[in-house]
Formats: structure tokens, C-alpha cells, sequence
């Protein structure tokens, strides 16, 4: 789990014949900066920030490309994921990714740059789905008032 603010706009890309809809799978990555704030033993106060790599995919990269630009305020959950690659002159490299399960926009919308046509209160994406922030499915129904039918006595509960 980390919040943090997104680096830099999402790069999209989409990969040929991924999808069994003959669609081409899309893709989001982005850095996503997260700070850890402290006070060391002599009361000086420190900042650590750390930069994530972060990859979106399907319908998360979709939201990524319609409502995320940088310095978007993020929560985003989802697993690590290391890959080897071979660079440019034949090193063999490693990159450790967070593959990003939920993804939910925070701030406030006027705070969020890249959030002009979302609800308020940003969105919750999982997987496929999108939903607002705090969505309930049922709204409970309201307990009935009984208190004027209740008798009066000096029991604490």
C-alpha cells in the first residue's frame, strides 16, 4: 500500500494481440514518490522520499490516462514485481515494479490536475471496475426513533 504523488504524466502503451477481444491490451506506467517524515535524536526534522515505478493495466490504465497527470495525489495498492532485461549494451539490468491492484484518486478535485471531469471525491478502481469513493451498494434503512417510547429509568445502558 503507498500514498504518494504521481512524477510525471502516465506513459500509455498498448501491446498487439494480448487480448481475446482482438483489442490490444493497455498498459500505464508512471513514478509515484512517496516521503517519510521524522525527527532525529537532536529534534532536526529529516525527509526521506522514496520513487516507485508503478504499472496500471486494462481499466486501471485507462483511468490512469484519463484522470492522472503529475502531482496527482494517489492510494495505490498492489504486489512487487521484479524483471531482468538485457540494456543497451548487453548488461543485464533488473527493475523492481509495483503491479497495482487498486488505485484511488485522494485530494480534493480542484487540488487534482488531472481529475477536470471526475466525481467528487475521486474514484476507486479495482481490476475492472470503477466506482466513487465511498460507494455503498444498499443504503441501510434508517433506524426507527423509539426513544419517546422508552422508559425512563437511571440503567446506564
Amino acid at each position: 500500500m503507498l500514498i504518494g504523488n504521481v512524477g510525471k504524466d502516465p506513459e500509455i502503451r498498448y501491446l498487439e494481440g494480448n487480448s481475446a477481444t482482438g483489442q490490444n491490451t493497455k498498459v500505464a506506467s508512471f513514478p509515484l514518490a512517496t516521503s517519510e517524515r521524522y525527527r532525529d535524536r537532536n529534534g532536526e526534522q529529516h525527509e526521506n522520499t522514496e520513487w516507485h515505478n508503478i504499472v496500471a493495466w486494462r481499466g486501471l490504465a485507462d483511468t490512469m490516462e484519463r484522470f492522472v497527470t503529475k502531482g496527482t495525489q494517489l492510494y495505490i495498492e498492489g504486489k512487487l514485481r521484479t524483471r531482468k532485461w538485457t540494456d543497451q549494451t548487453g548488461s543485464q539490468r533488473y527493475t523492481t515494479e509495483v503491479i497495482a491492484d487498486v488505485i484511488q484518486l485522494l485530494g480534493r478535485r480542484q487540488d487534482n490536475p488531472g481529475s477536470q471531469g471526475a466525481q467528487q471525491g475521486g474514484y476507486q478502481q479495482q481490476g475492472y471496475q470503477s466506482q466513487p469513493a465511498g460507494f455503498q451498494a444498499q443504503q441501510p434503512a434508517a433506524a426507527p426513533d423509539y426513544s419517546a417510547d422508552a422508559p425512563q429509568d437511571d440503567l446506564p445502558f
